[in-house]
């Protein structure tokens, strides 16, 4: 019997596996939340002076129920600005005082957690963590992605290179620059270090918080 048609389709069949992984790879929720820090990192660095706003990414901060996850953060005169990034696609509606906001792709609709209430938990804890005026944390939502709001957002609800156009809109000094200097201090030392082991950690904590509420 020959079996060479079936050797061909087998290896025909072996070179797409590593297609598959690769795939499912570029679609994974880490690999788009990866692209969508990293998009609005390079934004920030093309179009935030450096001298005037101080960058700090992937902050990991310890709360009383485990810790919590901040995208980026950029201290300022200005004030420091707290920025959650969301890569996603489709129709976008929501509300500021809604729980839930709905992506909807084509007929399909998802649910997901309202990013300004997400972004809350991150402000509390720098409020606790920073010896500054409340009113100097801002809170920044940036949408990355095919995504188009279909609903009235708020300012500070913004896509792709709007935060940065957001962030810039302060033109008042909140801080002074030993406030600056106290807070980029505090940050860094209270921080967890950035590791695999700190994501793992804090996603698993992040389950067992929901597993909770449920």
């Amino acid at each position: 019997m020959d079996y060479s048609p079936i050797l061909e389709q087998v290896y025909t069949l072996y070179w797409l596996i590593p297609l598959f992984v690769v795939a499912g790879f570029l679609t994974s929720a880490w690999f788009k939340g990866w692209l969508g820090e990293a998009l609005v990192k390079l934004a920030a660095k093309l179009w935030l002076d450096s001298e005037v706003y101080h960058p700090i990414h992937n902050v990991t901060l310890p709360t009383d129920d485990g810790s919590t996850q901040i995208d980026h953060i950029f201290v300022s005169r200005y004030g420091v600005f707290v920025v959650e990034t969301k890569n996603m696609k489709g129709w976008i509606f929501g509300s500021e005082r809604q729980a839930n906001w709905t992506q909807k792709i084509y007929k399909k609709s998802y649910k997901f957690q309202n990013p300004l209430r997400q972004n809350y938990k991150h402000i509390k804890t720098l409020e606790a963590a920073l010896d500054i005026p409340a009113e100097a944390i801002h809170s920044v939502i940036t949408f990355v992605g095919d995504s188009t709001f279909k609903t009235q957002m708020p300012s500070n609800v913004t896509h792709g290179s709007g935060c940065i156009r957001y962030i810039k809109s302060f033109k008042a000094p909140a801080l002074t620059g030993e406030q600056m200097e106290r807070s980029i201090a505090a940050i860094e030392s209270g921080r967890l270090t950035e590791s695999s082991k700190t994501d793992r950690k804090h996603v698993k904590n992040l389950r067992q918080r929901h597993a909770k509420n449920d």
